[in-house]
């Protein structure tokens, strides 16, 4: 405990940010780190429970508490604030090995279970996270970690995102030869295609990348695994393979949608922002919101990134219809809490974009089927021309499962408490198996799968399974 009374003497302070009016003229990163010595206050603040719920990871009645990772978070708080940052960083690697991930984009499960926000605020767990394992990165202490030898074994590793890359991470720490296979001309699933480059940098992404490709880690990009060919070539060429390739089939929108034009889900917007901004290249996916009036349906990560991403591109208006009543939203003082991008939309327009109690009722169209407005529960018509879907995901597409001929419901089939598929040397994790998650959910997924593979090519594991 890096200070007894360091939950009594300091307050919590979170990473400043830049002011929405500002940040919104770009896409760059809008957090601002602390000075070191406010950072060795918050990790002072940790009580070093004797049961630490912040690091519990469970699952009560269908609700997650603390964090799935069970990262050591007292240990690595009191280095905060002995100021014995390398040991901080072993702690915080020994769990989780993308912390810059999740140290910008995980809600903070571990922050709700803290005992210090019983009658307070919790530490900044999520932010003391960010900084161990920046400031590592700023004074050159990740250096590449290759096996001291090869076990002769190959992986296949279909899917990039954040499971499928905590699998390759821990094989290749075994000795074993991975390659990652990745659709997209890039790798990062959703961590480079989903999630915006302010709330995560696309350098960041490939930093790490980088790194393990530097470690012994192949990268193969722009092949489909759900062509059968590739399928069946991966099949005899490896010893096992892993399916990481996400939950990414939209929920639909339950409106009668057939031949217009302008009515988009979210993933298919915020992917064709990051085409068209990161990586310079045009794309058909959906258009820009330039100029338009946007609607956006749903709540949620994703939705608030569309109203970002809309703010950034120059809509002429955003409106984000919300279901369910503003009073089921209410913190325990009655406020409504605002995130990053329903700040950025007072700044610019005025007024929050959140309409709550609300729906879309029917769609308004002109000529050739161009979308022109919607028509509301509440009986009023807004101007529309970009209708984004960002209501969330049923579950993971079809043709990846069919080509490896593996047993899906909603989410792909595995033997209870495991990862194995009906199909021999075949496994699944991350939300491919455990459905829409979050991005530590699926780290945990990717390192315990990792270890059933490492056990079953060579009999045992050592490798430290998360859940």
């Amino acid at each position: 405990m890096g200070k007894p009374t360091g939950f009594l003497e300091y307050a919590r302070k979170d990473a400043p940010s830049r002011a929405p009016a500002q940040r919104v003229q770009d896409w760059n990163e809008f957090h601002i780190a602390l000075p070191d010595a406010v950072r060795s206050q918050q990790g002072g603040r940790c009580m070093n429970c004797g049961v630490p719920f912040c690091q519990a990871g469970m699952l009560v009645e269908g609700r997650a508490f603390g964090c799935p990772l069970h990262n050591l978070i007292p240990e690595w708080n009191d280095m905060i604030m002995s100021g014995n940052r390398s040991h901080a960083l072993s702690r915080l690697l020994k769990t989780n090995n993308f912390p810059e991930f999740t140290g910008r984009v995980c809600p903070a499960p571990c922050e709700k279970s803290c005992i210090c926000g019983i009658y307070g605020d919790p530490v900044t767990v999520r932010d003391n996270e960010l900084c161990i394992i920046e400031g590592a990165f700023a004074e050159g202490l990740i250096q590449r970690r290759r096996p001291p030898q090869w076990s002769g074994k190959k992986i296949a590793v279909v899917g990039s995102g954040p499971a499928g890359l905590a699998a390759a991470d821990q094989l290749n720490r075994r000795g074993h030869s991975v390659t990652v296979i990745e659709r997209e001309a890039h790798p990062g699933g959703l961590l480079t295609y989903g999630i915006p480059n302010m709330k995560l940098p696309k350098a960041v992404v490939k930093r790490r990348i980088d790194l393990m490709t530097d470690e012994g880690v192949s990268f193969v990009t722009g092949v489909d695994a759900a062509d059968p060919k590739t399928a069946k070539r991966l099949m005899a060429e490896y010893d096992a393979v892993i399916l990481c390739c996400g939950a990414g089939k939209p929920r639909p929108l339950g409106l009668d949608t057939a031949g217009l034009c302008g009515v988009f889900f979210g993933t298919e917007y915020l992917k064709s922002a990051v085409e068209r901004q990161q990586f310079c290249r045009e794309t058909t996916l959906a258009p820009s919101a330039q100029g338009r009036h946007v609607v956006i349906i749903g709540t949620g990560d994703t939705a608030s990134d569309c109203v970002a991403t809309a703010l950034r591109q120059g809509c002429a208006s955003v409106v984000q219809l919300v279901r369910r009543p503003q009073a089921d939203y209410l913190d325990a003082q009655g406020r409504l809490p605002r995130d990053y991008a329903h700040e950025e939309a007072l700044a610019v327009t005025g007024a929050d974009p959140r309409r709550f109690g609300v729906q879309v009722k029917s769609l308004v169209t002109g000529e050739g089927g161009v979308l022109t407005g919607i028509v509301t529960t509440d009986g009023r018509t807004l101007p529309c021309d970009l209708l984004i879907g960002a209501t969330g995901f049923e579950g993971c597409e079809e043709r990846v499962c069919n080509s490896f001929g593996v047993e899906r419901e909603k989410t792909v089939r595995t033997r209870p408490g495991g990862y194995a598929t009906n199909v021999e040397k075949v496994f699944a994790a991350g939300d491919m198996r455990r459905g829409q998650s979050l991005v530590v959910w699926a780290i945990a997924e990717g390192r315990a799968a990792a270890a059933e593979v490492d056990e079953y090519l060579i009999g045992y594991t050592n490798l430290v399974r998360s859940i």
